[in-house]
């Protein structure tokens, strides 16, 4: 069992298209906003994010028995690049897979874009913003608030993927069988994206601070408070 990208055939048409619609209206309302957030700094970080969670999503690690997971990337992305620009990284690395890998089908793309892209990207960035008003000024702060978004993100999707099933989905397994198995797994994948989502992040702002787009108004407070003593 892998994450939660969809197949064809698993959710029945009428959600598959009534989710379509919510992605369409989802991407269009990314693209306006990412009008905004992309210039000299963000544009070429964020060519560099898709390509970092395409590689990172070809990656399984064992969950539990039977059960693998990958990054999903939506709080990553959001918190490097903008919520915007992230949800738009997100949707074109799952168009790429779903078109050229078969990993979730063309029908069932609106739903995974939906999980994977606009849900991790809504609720990481936004715990992770969140985080930042209360924590102080660090970078270890800013690293904590990475895992905390990242953490929260995954067994988000996870639920409303389970709502997504119980509106139609075509398996013979019940929406709480469902429900235990997703929300119950994605906790630990969770943990795995929050450690990468953390890392990546802090590896970041250690070198340039100023390319972390969530992180822009801490960006004077991070090199004052990383700046070597000289004596």
């Amino acid at each position: 069992m892998d994450d939660v990208h969809v197949p064809d055939g698993f959710i029945d048409a009428p959600v598959s298209i009534a989710a379509g619609a919510v992605a369409v209206a989802g991407v269009a309302v990314a693209l306006r906003g990412a009008r905004r957030e992309l210039d000299d700094r963000t544009a070429p970080l964020a060519g560099l994010t898709a390509a970092f969670v395409f590689a990172a999503q070809m990656l399984n690690f064992p969950v539990a028995s039977g059960t693998s997971g990958h990054l999903l990337g939506g709080a990553l992305a959001a918190i490097l690049v903008g919520p915007y620009t992230g949800v738009l990284c997100v949707a074109v690395v799952l168009l790429v897979q779903a078109l050229l890998f078969a990993d979730g089908g063309i029908t069932a793309l609106g739903v995974n874009i939906i999980t994977m892209a606009l849900v991790t990207v809504v609720v990481g960035y936004g715990v992770f913003r969140l985080l930042l008003r209360v924590l102080p000024k660090t970078r270890a702060s800013a690293t904590a608030a990475a895992f905390g978004g990242a953490v929260v993100s995954v067994p988000c999707s996870a639920l409303v993927f389970t709502l997504i099933y119980a509106a139609g989905g075509t398996a013979d397994v019940s929406v709480g069988k469902v429900a235990a198995a997703m929300v119950g797994v994605h906790v630990l994948i969770g943990i795995g994206e929050a450690l990468i989502t953390a890392v990546t992040v802090s590896s970041v702002l250690a070198v340039r601070p100023d390319l972390v787009y969530g992180a822009r108004g801490m960006v004077k407070a991070l090199e004052l408070h990383d700046e070597p003593v000289r004596v």
